[in-house]
């Protein structure tokens, strides 16, 4: 074949361009020569593999004049195959979710209208229609993206899964594609434990969950983290009798406070196990699963229930790529290498998104996108060099969206004391607030991390109602190398839920001037 000649071409390229680089353009006329070379190949300027977060590359850079291909293989559920145009984001991850998590918050706060003097209750609820309307919304969106697709000569969208044959070179069913330069955004997918007999049931993940038009009467949940604590909310606040399988405590990676706290109002709705160790599960017919565990005592345990949700993690899609035939390579976990530039250790091939693992969000992805788009793409459309800057990450938030909502932004208080970081804390309790009272809060916080050598923000974190929505008071802030000043002098709406963040910010300063620290003035009567 002509892909060993391909290869070797790649081999010389780097090569000169090592000690040569001022004849970095020949470099790249010899290796698209090599690449043309590929029998029965189609050439695009840009290729893109995954069609979520990728979208943010492949549709621009088409209407600034590149030939661009979209690869998405899509997925499978409860045996039928969605063509995915989306990524997981809208199919069967964030949006989907969300149309599902909201009802069930609904269903919370009906539940806990007593606290009003309103006497209410649910009499029904209809998961099936509730359900449809919402895998009918995600579908029909994904849908109407292969619009743009269509009739489109320079925009190809390739169904199936992506493979490496080559450097620059991918096989989809039988196409073989060739591209000047490839961005990688193929996602994760979720992770499924070894457990004993696990593959021969009939278990759910979060995309069987997402569509799931029959309310479980009793599920077992498997994990403890963002999925996992959604999921549980969503199928226990609208009736479903739920039992988390925990190995150590829920949500460990987060701030122990944070953590704490959250692990004492959510227990109160769902049934939390800890420190459980899973043993086997098998299935049948008549009695569902049987899940045999052993608990925080050792004792060995069964329990039976007609769902298992498997929440444990994700994988990168990286395994089924053939990347090293690409130059490819990856690190722990299956993630890409990727420098701070998003550059993978082939030439002219970018990573970005859940395959690379800096972060595993979608705005996170987003925001990849935008950077690869802004310093790659359109240089390339001005035929400019590219000259890309270390791509920065300050400020980026996260959010989960349970019951309690809680987000974050910035360190913890556990990473600032594993540094050794100089830090004081602001915390005030959503209680302590006018729109807290009228809310009856018994539970969550704010939390403000804040040097004390020079007051910037350290860190944010916000555990309770609209806990996503507050966040972004701080993230700007942080952005921008934001201080404790900048909150203080800030005119916050009374008696907007806002004013948590600026009591923990007055608590802050305060703990600066218990400690001695030099705070001008015009803080202390803020």
């Amino acid at each position: 074949t002509d892909l060993p000649r391909t290869s070797a071409t790649l081999r010389l390229s780097r090569l000169l361009a090592h000690f040569r680089p001022d004849r970095a353009a020949l470099v790249q006329q010899t290796f698209s020569m090599a690449q043309s070379t590929v029998a029965g190949a189609k050439h695009y300027d840009i290729i893109t593999i995954g069609s979520g977060g990728g979208a943010k590359v492949s549709t621009p850079a088409n209407k600034l004049g590149f030939k661009v291909a979209m690869i998405e293989h899509g997925f499978t559920v409860f045996g039928q195959h969605k063509d995915g145009l989306g990524g997981t984001c809208l199919n069967r991850g964030c949006i989907p979710s969300k149309m599902l998590i909201h009802p069930a918050d609904v269903a919370t706060e009906i539940r806990e209208s007593h606290k009003f003097f309103i006497d209410a209750k649910i009499e029904s609820v209809d998961i099936e229609k509730l359900v449809t309307r919402t895998s009918a919304a995600v579908d029909g969106d994904s849908a109407s993206i292969n619009k743009s697709y269509e009739g489109n000569e320079t925009k190809h969208w390739y169904r199936g899964s992506a493979r490496f044959i080559g450097p620059k070179t991918i096989q989809v069913g039988d196409d073989v594609l060739t591209g000047d330069r490839i961005f990688i955004a193929s996602g994760s997918v979720p992770s499924i434990p070894p457990l004993e007999g696990l593959a021969d049931t009939p278990y759910l993940t979060s995309t069987e969950a997402l569509r799931l038009t029959k309310q479980p009467k009793k599920i077992i949940v498997l994990g403890a983290g963002y999925i996992a604590v959604e999921l549980g909310h969503y199928f226990g606040a609208l009736g479903s009798e739920v039992h988390m399988m925990v190995r150590s405590c829920l949500m460990r990676q987060l701030d122990t406070e944070v953590r704490e706290e959250f692990a004492r109002v959510f227990s109160e709705r769902i049934n939390c196990h800890t420190g459980v160790s899973l043993k086997s599960v098998k299935h049948s017919p008549a009695e569902g699963f049987t899940l045999t565990y052993e608990d925080a005592d050792k004792t060995i345990k069964t329990m039976t229930a007609d769902q298992l949700l498997v929440c444990t993690g994700v994988t990168p899609t990286s395994a089924g790529l053939d990347l090293e035939k690409a130059g490819v390579e990856t690190k722990a976990g299956g993630f890409i290498k990727v420098d701070d530039c998003l550059r993978t250790t082939a030439p002219d091939v970018w990573a970005f998104g859940d395959i690379a693992g800096n972060y595993l969000f979608r705005h996170s992805a987003n925001f990849e996108g935008e950077y690869l788009l802004e310093h790659v793409i359109h240089p390339l459309a001005a035929k400019q060099p590219i000259n890309q800057p270390p791509i920065d990450y300050t400020g980026m938030p996260w959010a989960v969206f349970t019951n309690p909502q809680i987000a974050g932004v910035g360190e913890s208080e556990d990473e600032l004391k594993a540094k050794g970081t100089p830090y004081i804390k602001g915390v005030c309790p959503y209680k302590n607030s006018a729109m807290g009272d009228a809310r009856q809060s018994d539970s969550g916080f704010v939390k403000l991390l804040i040097s004390t050598e020079n007051r910037r923000i350290l860190g944010a974190l916000v555990i309770g109602y609209e806990a996503s929505t507050m966040i972004h008071q701080i993230i700007p802030l942080m952005r921008l190398n934001g201080r404790l000043d900048d909150i203080l002098c800030m005119i916050h709406i009374h008696p907007a839920l806002n004013e948590i963040v600026r009591n923990a910010a007055r608590r802050a300063r305060d703990a600066l001037v218990a400690s001695g620290a030099d705070v001008p003035l015009i803080l202390t009567l803020k």
